[in-house]
């Protein structure tokens, strides 16, 4: 029997960011390294997408070749409605921000932002014991959540949250539940008392937008501080409570953890978060 001729036909997987605009993610650079490092034959690519095009782009992704996509502004709440498996992590946050797309069609959401927070804070302050006193959270915006979900996950026995509008913080209140104490933006200050945890989960301090502008007088040498924030790496925040002795930890780190996750699934390999995976994404 004569072999046959005809090259054999091999899928390259495919996974991609999808966002509007996109052009700024880091995520290409991120898995790019990851894929040059570990020799796997797939690519990863910044997939821009406009909102009323969503749906339709998601249906076609897999037909390309695609196994999943990570998902950012302004697509993370809308991708939960268009999955057809969502995982309780993801329904709790309200976003999801991993797709896998399976074998059988169905598209699969997750959420590892949380996940990404704890493993940046693990990994860059292993001392850190959350159930032994208060976390206390600025902001409660879509990534306050992810966050304080995996605070509470964590053991924290009070969880102090604030943001301008105060309703948003409510909200948080009423679906993670008794634990979540709600204070006025006025008294961001006063929450930090006694919080051995403390996080700046808003944009406030990223190049651009506007100071943070909270006391951090009750800051007590020791607490764990981390802002979300990584443009610029050093915010003005993290750089006064170094200042004031507390261990910071710059928000780089849960970017880079928070991806893991779907590497793996994706191109079946876990991936290792190291520094020089942080001088590929810094760039």
């Amino acid at each position: 029997m004569q072999p046959s001729s005809e090259p054999e036909v091999r899928n390259i997987p495919l996974a991609g960011v999808i966002g509007w605009p996109i052009a700024h993610s880091r995520s290409p650079a991120l898995h790019g390294h990851w894929l040059k490092r570990y020799g796997i034959s797939g690519h990863y690519v910044p997939v821009p997408v406009m909102p009323e095009h969503l749906a339709e782009v998601l249906r076609a992704l897999p037909r390309m070749g695609f196994v999943g996509a990570n998902v950012t502004i302004p697509h993370k709440e809308a991708v939960l409605t268009l999955a057809d498996v969502v995982t309780d992590r993801a329904a709790l946050i309200g976003a999801a921000n991993t797709l896998i797309f399976r074998p059988d069609g169905k598209i699969h959401a997750d959420n590892t932002d949380g996940y990404g927070f704890i493993a940046n804070i693990r990994q860059h302050a292993p001392g850190w014991i959350p159930d032994l006193s208060p976390a206390a959270v600025i902001g409660a915006g879509g990534a306050a959540r992810a966050v304080v979900a995996s605070l509470l996950e964590s053991g924290v026995p009070e969880l102090r949250i604030t943001n301008r509008t105060r309703i948003r913080a409510e909200q948080i209140r009423s679906e993670f539940g008794a634990k979540v104490v709600v204070y006025d933006w006025a008294e961001a200050g006063n929450m930090l008392e006694g919080a051995m945890t403390v996080v700046n989960a808003t944009s406030m301090g990223m190049v651009g937008k506007p100071p943070l502008r909270v006391p951090l007088d009750a800051l007590a040498p020791g607490t764990l501080v981390t802002d979300l924030v990584y443009t610029p790496l050093m915010t003005p925040f993290l750089q006064e409570a170094e200042a004031r002795g507390c261990d910071v930890v710059d928000g780089l780190g849960m970017l880079l953890h928070q991806a893991a996750p779907g590497f793996e699934r994706w191109f079946g390999q876990r991936p290792e978060v190291d520094d020089d995976l942080r001088r590929a994404v810094l760039g």
